[in-house]
C-alpha cells in the first residue's frame, strides 16, 4: 500500500469526515509510531504505521454503515455535544462507530445520513462536487418578484456571492409559504441567513433530499439502512 494523507486514511477508517479529522490531528489526538501528529497532510501507510486516535489503534470495519435519519428539530447534527444536548448518534442504534455526514443546524429538520465511510463524506461535503440538497422551507409571507429573482440569481453574503440556486413557491398555508429549495453549495445556515437578508423569517426547515437520496416518507426521528448502492 502506498503512502496517503493521514486525513484521508482516518476518513477512510470510519473515524470522521476528512474536514473533522484534518480537526483532531490539529488538536493532536493522533499518533503515529508513538509520536503526535499535528500536521494532516502527514502520508501514513496503514500496512506498516501504528496509528493511534486518542490512545486507540486504527481499525479499518470489514463492512460500511449507511444510515438514513429524519433528524427533528432540537437535535444537534454531531456525534457528541459538551452542552448535553441530544445528538443524531443517539437516536440510531448501531454497533458501529457512525458519524453525520454535513449538519443541519438544531432548528431544521430532514434528511441526514450517519457513516463510517469518510469517503462518502468527502464526496457528499466538499463544494468541488456541487452535491444537490434539497429543502422545504416555510417562509413567514409570499417572496416578491424581486427577492425571488436575487435569491435565485445569489445574493452577496460574507464578502462573496451565493450560488444560483432554484427557489420556487408550493402552497400558502395559514402557517406562511411553503417554498422549495434547491442547493448546490453549503454555507453555514445559508438559507436562513439569505432570507433574513431578503426580509425573510424561516418558520420551518426540511432537508428532503441530499444528491440521489430521498428523505420519502420516513417519519421524524425514524431511520433506515441504505445499502452500498
Amino acid at each position: 500500500m502506498s503512502p496517503e494523507r493521514l486525513q484521508k486514511v482516518l476518513a477512510s477508517a470510519g473515524i470522521a469526515s476528512r474536514r473533522d479529522c484534518e480537526e483532531l490531528i490539529a488538536a493532536g489526538r493522533v499518533t503515529v509510531n508513538g509520536r503526535v501528529v499535528t500536521v494532516p497532510g502527514t502520508r501514513v501507510d496503514l500496512e506498516h504505521d501504528e496509528i493511534l486516535v486518542d490512545g486507540q489503534p486504527l481499525r479499518i470495519p470489514a463492512k460500511r454503515t449507511y444510515i438514513m435519519l429524519h433528524k427533528p428539530a432540537g437535535v444537534v447534527s454531531t456525534a457528541e455535544d459538551t452542552h448535553g444536548r441530544p445528538t443524531v448518534v443517539e437516536l440510531v442504534d448501531v454497533p458501529a462507530r457512525v458519524f453525520p455526514v454535513g449538519r443541519l443546524d438544531l432548528d431544521s429538520e430532514g434528511l441526514i445520513l450517519l457513516t463510517d465511510d469518510g469517503e462518502l463524506a468527502y464526496a457528499l461535503t466538499h463544494p468541488s462536487f456541487e452535491v444537490e440538497k434539497e429543502y422545504r422551507v416555510l417562509l413567514d409571507r409570499a417572496l416578491t418578484p424581486d427577492a425571488l429573482r436575487s435569491w435565485r440569481n445569489g445574493v452577496l453574503l460574507e464578502g462573496e456571492m451565493t450560488a444560483p440556486a432554484w427557489v420556487e413557491l408550493l402552497e400558502t398555508t395559514p402557517e406562511g409559504v411553503w417554498v422549495r429549495i434547491v442547493l448546490r453549495e453549503g454555507r453555514k445556515r445559508q438559507i436562513r441567513v439569505v432570507a433574513k437578508l431578503l426580509g425573510y423569517e424561516v418558520r420551518r426547515l426540511i432537508r428532503v433530499r441530499e444528491g440521489p437520496l430521498q428523505l420519502g416518507d420516513l417519519p421524524p426521528r425514524a431511520w433506515r439502512h441504505l445499502t452500498d448502492e
